[in-house]
């Protein structure tokens, strides 16, 4: 059995972000994805008053780092991926993903902010440890057709998966 987490940086929960990542997964695995969506997990609060979660997930750092397969999907915010997902991973020390298999998905507006988003998401996945094969970039517009978008990306994800 797999155990594949879904790590979601969008800042909004119940995104269209999350619904390719779910999407990409169920193409991968048949067994269901473990889902850490970051907009409920994660609390930043920048005036005086103490924020809390809306839904604390106390043992995220626990299942990224036990997953076999961990799908880390962002949208792109000024090119690059989201700082809640930044948050979240400077929590992990370089190399702390060993032995993690892991693909980034990135959306963006534009084809140059996906592939660079894109990019910067594989560079710091593998910084950490990650064996990352590709990244997907993928752009607003397409995100529509989840499941087209998954099936397209899903046959080379699981040949180059299986190579690692």
């Amino acid at each position: 059995m797999t155990q594949i987490v879904i790590l979601n940086g969008n800042p909004r929960a119940g995104s269209r972000t999350a619904t390719l990542a779910a999407t990409l997964a169920a193409h991968l695995a048949p067994e269901p994805p473990r889902v850490i969506d970051l907009a409920d997990a994660i609390a930043i609060g920048f005036g005086p008053d103490a924020v809390a979660p809306a839904r604390p997930d106390p043992d995220a750092i626990e299942a990224v780092t036990a997953a076999d397969l961990l799908i880390v999907a962002t949208p792109s915010y000024k090119g690059t991926y989201t700082g809640l997902l930044k948050v979240f991973l400077d929590q992990f020390a370089a190399g702390s993903l060993t032995g993690v298999r892991a693909v980034p998905v990135a959306v963006a507006g534009s084809p140059a902010h996906a592939e660079a988003t894109a990019a910067d998401l594989l560079r710091l996945l593998r910084e950490l440890g990650a064996t990352v094969p590709s990244a997907v970039a993928v752009l607003e517009s397409q995100l529509g057709d989840a499941t087209a978008i998954a099936a397209r990306h899903a046959a080379r994800l699981t040949e180059e998966l299986a190579r690692v």
